[in-house]
């Protein structure tokens, strides 16, 4: 049954309160008389227990605080589901959250501390948080462009919003993301509203910084597992390895001749580079961010230019000549 105006007060100025204490402490113990049957806290503290923001631990014995991203779902959807009648109501919810969740962020005991881990759909609801709350700066770094088409409108309504906050965000791709129709359709309407998108000739992992506060990378558990940092050294040096891609990076909008000559390049020379170093093919594929079939076609072509059939004989030939797959770093130097 959804929550109505006079939970929202006891919520707003008993609950609020009383959630941010147990954020900041770390728990508060089960026998505070304070949330005891007669005490002056116990109505906002079992309207907490309702919603699903303090959870028992399992020795019973202290109350811990739960991320609200969680569990605001299930208090402020139904309300919009109720008519045009609750549609306030779900609005003045959503923002009694917003409140909970600034003071979630700022604490880093509340995520376990300066690296955290987050798993499953949490991962989505989490990442769409943090983007709503960005106030100053977005940083990200998606290699390989396995963004679906629903995952690319998803994220840039919620990407167009924070620019039209007057937030600045700017996107690394590899260069193999410029292929994808879905891509650059997204790419033009966020740098339409002043992102700024590049993109990088060799693979690199996935990156989210928000305001230089928070970063979010895959675990190495696999992509259904995420890490959060909030260390600042960590987040700093996160930061200047992004920086140190973009300086390298191409601008994605420009389609000059002479730029997409380059970027075919630098194409050209790491497949080299996987090749000399004896790569297979999966995993020469996946440092250019595409798919097995598009990285044998590359290979083909440079038999074709050295004029050779086979691999070794290929290896052999550009061995001979000296090339190295990094002619283009000599240049550029």
């Amino acid at each position: 049954m959804p929550l109505g105006p006079q939970e929202r007060i006891v919520f707003e100025e008993q609950s609020t309160p009383l959630y941010e204490e147990i954020v900041a402490s770390g728990g508060i113990d089960a026998t505070d008389r304070r949330i005891a049957a007669r005490g002056e806290l116990h109505a906002a503290f079992e309207l907490l227990v309702d919603v699903g923001l303090v959870s028992r631990s399992d020795d019973g014995l202290t109350w811990r605080a739960v991320d609200p991203a969680a569990v605001q779902a299930q208090v402020v959807a139904p309300l919009g589901q109720q008519g045009a009648e609750l549609i306030a109501e779900s609005a003045h919810w959503a923002q009694a959250f917003s409140t909970l969740s600034h003071a979630w962020r700022r604490s880093p005991s509340a995520v376990g501390g300066p690296f955290a881990e987050i798993r499953g759909e949490t991962i989505a609801n989490f990442l769409a948080s943090m983007v709503s709350e960005a106030e100053e700066e977005l940083l990200t770094a998606q290699p390989q462009d396995r963004r679906g088409v629903k995952q690319l409108g998803e994220a840039g309504a919620r990407e167009i919003a924070a620019l039209r906050r007057g937030v600045k965000m700017r996107t690394l791709y590899q260069h193999a993301a410029r292929r994808g129709a879905d891509t650059r359709k997204y790419v033009s309407a966020v740098t339409a509203e002043g992102a700024e998108v590049r993109t990088l000739d060799e693979f690199f992992n996935r990156l989210i910084v928000v305001d230089r506060r928070i970063a979010i990378i895959p675990s190495h558990q696999g992509l259904n597992v995420a890490m959060v940092i909030s260390e600042p050294s960590m987040v700093g040096y996160l930061v200047d390895m992004f920086e140190r891609h973009w300086e390298r990076a191409r601008p994605f909008t420009s389609s000059e001749t002479s730029l997409m000559r380059d970027i075919a390049a630098e194409q050209r020379a790491m497949t080299i580079r996987m090749l000399l170093e004896g790569r297979a093919d999966p995993a020469g594929a996946k440092r250019l961010g595409v798919s097995p079939r598009t990285y044998a076609a590359y290979v083909a072509d440079l038999k074709n230019e050295f004029e050779v059939e086979t691999r070794f004989q290929l290896g052999y030939e550009m061995g001979k000549r000296g090339i190295s797959g990094r002619e283009t770093d000599a240049s550029a130097d």
